[in-house]
């Protein structure tokens, strides 16, 4: 039996101690005569300091759950997404997760994005014993150690440090071999941890560290900084940053005139479109991490179809118009959870959390497979170096050949230019 399109909302709206108010997005109501739904629950930031890659995130899911609706749904059954927007807020989401399995009663719940507020919900989740499908921490269940997390980004099995294992590995190839590094981070979880690990890859390297200092978040004239940098004439820069952040730094770089050998690092911001055409030529050379990017080494099964519905959708709803960061990953995390469903035929927790553990799955990203702590067992974040951007125009990096694969090598789909300068 095939279930309608999930096409109508209702509008609810949640009283938390904490104050304010989270207004419940959507949840798809099911025809009367249909089977009881599978509910799957989750708070997402739709407003807030991560807006864009929530609002991606949930267009993602969405369509993920009209693609399963459409094929019959999960055991016969439609699939139904209640979410709450936690407006980036890490103390918003233990009172989300209560509502969502304690009044609304959903089957599943899959974390929100983003580190701190993944961090957030994993104490109510492992009190309860429930499959835990996360989007984009890092590093989060080093504290925890609960056996049903499962990551979907490729950071691999020691995220922090992995993160930014493929740069320093292009590092390691460069003749002559760089001698210098600056590390510069945002004072905030995602980036200290990716410079964290930085720190410990550059030391095996055998890269001497002239420069280790983090910034206030929220900081975006950083050209005092970059000036500092500048006076100490590394080889190597690698930046942690956020969306305003990396904006800051790459215009302070470009004022100040710092040329080092290689510059870029962990610098969120430069994967979305509309950052990527606010800079132009500016990213050229910049060496960063991603998860996705539309080269030809990366046509997975399926991303192709997934990403024509997006890019279809994405402009009337004001989210990043090509989707190539988060979007992919927020349809792989809801489609591994459904894989195990239909593979169990089960919505027993334990049961399906042993399938994923257990199993490599096919989704639209490429192969998945989990390790013990929940990451992935192997990294695969992509670094990538910016070439031959033209100008501001948004289209151009649509198409490949933008952002070259440089690392893990069986994704290469091009070589480094380097020095840093050489690609200006």
């Amino acid at each position: 039996m095939k279930y309608a399109r999930i096409t109508g909302y209702r509008a609810w709206s949640l009283a938390i101690v904490i104050g304010g108010t989270l207004a419940l997005a959507g949840v798809p109501v099911p025809p009367a005569h249909a089977a009881q739904p599978i509910r799957i629950g989750f708070g997402m930031p739709l407003t807030g300091a991560l807006a864009g890659g929530g609002k991606a995130s949930l267009l993602s899911m969405q369509i993920w759950a009209e693609d399963v609706n459409k094929s019959g749904g999960l055991l016969g059954r439609p699939v139904e997404l209640v979410y709450y927007d936690d407006q980036s807020k890490p103390a918003n989401v233990p009172v989300i997760y209560s509502k969502l399995l304690d009044v609304d009663k959903v089957d599943f719940v899959v974390s929100s994005y983003g580190t701190a507020v993944i961090s957030a919900a994993l104490p109510l989740v492992m009190e309860r014993g429930l499959v835990f499908m996360g989007l984009g921490g890092t590093g989060v269940n080093e504290k925890f150690k609960y056996s049903n997390y499962f990551q979907i980004m490729p950071m691999g099995p020691d995220p922090r440090r992995n993160f930014s294992t493929g740069f320093f590995e292009v590092v390691k190839k460069l003749n002559p071999k760089p001698q210098t590094i600056a590390l510069l981070a945002e004072d905030a979880e995602f980036a200290t941890n990716a410079v964290h690990g930085a720190r410990e890859n550059a030391k095996e390297a055998g890269l001497k560290t002239v420069y280790d200092k983090t910034y206030p978040p929220g900081t975006t004239d950083l050209t005092p900084v970059v000036r500092s940098i500048k006076a100490l004439n590394p080889d190597i820069v690698f930046v942690g940053s956020y969306p305003p952040g990396s904006v800051g730094i790459i215009q302070a770089v470009q004022e100040v005139g710092l040329k080092p050998k290689v510059f870029g690092g962990a610098m969120v911001g430069l994967q979305f479109a509309a950052i990527q055409a606010k800079l132009g030529p500016m990213l050229n050379g910049i060496v960063n991490f991603d998860f996705w990017v539309p080269e030809p080494t990366l046509k997975f099964p399926g991303i192709d179809a997934f990403l024509q519905k997006y890019q279809a959708r994405a402009p009337k709803l004001g989210v990043d118009p090509y989707g190539h960061y988060i979007a992919p990953w927020a349809y792989a995390y809801v489609q591994v959870l459904g894989e195990a469903v239909a593979a169990t035929k089960s919505l027993d927790q334990k049961k399906i959390a042993d399938y994923i553990r257990s199993h490599a799955h096919d989704a639209i990203v490429g192969k998945v497979k989990f390790g013990p702590n929940g990451e992935w067992l192997k990294s695969r974040t992509l670094q990538v170096q910016f070439q031959n951007v033209k100008d501001n125009a948004i289209e151009q990096f649509r198409e490949p050949g933008k952002r070259v694969v440089l690392w893990p090598e069986e994704w290469k789909s091009g070589e480094l230019i380097y020095p840093y300068a050489k690609a200006k």
